[in-house]
């Protein structure tokens, strides 16, 4: 697995098995509820991920021959091969902001139509606080990954933080969007 991405799967998979053993399901639900509030990994590199870590000898597999029901563990060397990755330099991903660039593009769109996206932006970051508060107060409860939980919660931390300042953006945005004047992208036009 030598490209950027591939390696970032092969952190991500190993990282979510030296937690605790999984099968692939499993291990893909909990890249999706669990990593998914930082880490997108597509459904379709986990089982060629686990495929892969498992001929380079840094997964065992369990049970069952078929990926969704064989149980997962990391070994000793994938244990070293997940230290390795996790002490590479993080690699930059350039921005893609969908919100952003049409809002760079506003007065194309209308005030209207930007305060629209803003306020759904802005319900998006409530409803990812609230996720978060609750993932938060379940993490700080849980007894079975003691030394774990911690990391944890800094990675929760930095899902709040960013959840209210685009929360506080949003609301300075809107306020800003306030004081223009709607402009002819506004009125609903018939062509």
């Amino acid at each position: 697995m030598a490209s950027t991405r591939g390696k970032q799967t092969e952190m991500a998979v190993l990282g979510a098995l030296s937690i605790e053993p999984m099968t692939g399901y499993a291990l893909r639900e909990a890249i999706r509820d669990v990593l998914g509030h930082f880490w997108s990994e597509s459904f379709g590199q986990i089982y060629p991920a686990l495929a892969e870590l498992e001929r380079h000898g840094y997964v065992t597999r369990s049970g069952s021959t078929r990926a969704g029901s064989s149980m997962f563990a990391i070994t000793p060397s994938g244990t070293q091969r997940l230290r390795d990755l996790l002490t590479q330099p993080v690699q930059a991903t350039p921005p893609r902001n969908g919100l952003l660039l049409r809002l760079f593009f506003g007065r194309t769109l209308g005030v209207d139509a930007c305060r629209a996206l803003i306020a759904q932006a802005k319900a998006d970051a409530q409803r990812q606080l609230d996720e978060l508060d609750t993932i938060a107060a379940q993490v700080a409860g849980e007894t079975q990954h003691p030394d774990d939980t911690p990391f944890l919660l800094l990675t929760i931390s930095a899902g709040r933080h960013s959840a209210r300042a685009a929360l506080a953006w949003a609301d300075e945005s809107l306020a800003a969007l306030d004081t223009m004047r709607p402009n002819p992208a506004d009125k609903d036009e018939t062509r």
